[in-house]
């Protein structure tokens, strides 16, 4: 499952519901084994830039194409900082995935819009090294229950049509299927389809 950027909260910047602290007060909480989650904090760049210099091959058939800068640690310095500034305007919540010193993967929920809507898209991804063994299940159950803490109402997440591990992951999280939104994302260098699921966290 990718982790794209989301776009912009069309609502503004006005955070009634307090989402941005979300991700930043979370604790640390370990998930299975020695593997934890915790919130993105500065200075994850260079840990990020190894992470993804060593799934490079088990990423790339699921999330864009990245250019080669994203693979430095400049690269991920700049995304690590992105995202914590959307993370303050309250439209990005995001965690790392750690074993140890070593960051081996992302959860990140993006494009946050409030109002009437308060929902947000999950992306994430685990290192190869640490799938099969529950580690996204155990992390999205984590990132759902701080969204519903947090006042978030609904939950979508996009998997391509054959990625039925992430399928499973996230039904077994309360996600239900909606449908198939065609040519939904441009993965590997081409525009596929996706499966659409959503959780309400209410349920």
């Amino acid at each position: 499952m990718s982790d794209p950027a989301g776009p912009a909260d069309p609502a503004g910047l006005a955070d009634p519901a307090g989402l941005a602290g979300a991700a930043r007060t979370a604790d640390p909480a370990r998930l299975v084994g020695t593997v934890g989650i915790r919130p993105l904090r500065a200075g994850d760049g260079p840990a990020l830039a190894r992470a993804y210099a060593r799934n490079r091959d088990h990423l790339a058939p699921w999330e864009p194409l990245r250019p080669e800068g994203w693979f430095t640690e400049q690269g991920q310095e700049h995304n690590v900082t992105r995202r914590l500034v959307e993370q303050r305007q309250g439209v990005t919540l995001p965690w790392v995935l750690v074993d140890g010193d070593r960051v081996v993967g992302t959860m990140t929920v993006s494009g946050i819009v409030r109002g009437p809507c308060l929902s947000g898209n999950l992306g994430y991804w685990v290192d190869g090294a640490c799938t099969g063994r529950g580690v996204a299940t155990a992390a999205v159950a984590h990132v759902v229950a701080a969204c519903a803490r947090e006042g978030l109402h609904r939950l979508q997440a996009g998997t391509l049509l054959h990625n039925a591990a992430s399928q499973t992951v996230l039904r077994r999280n309360g996600f239900e299927r909606i449908g198939v939104a065609r040519r939904y994302l441009r993965i590997a260098g081409t525009w596929q389809d996706h499966v659409l699921l959503e959780r309400l966290l209410e349920d």
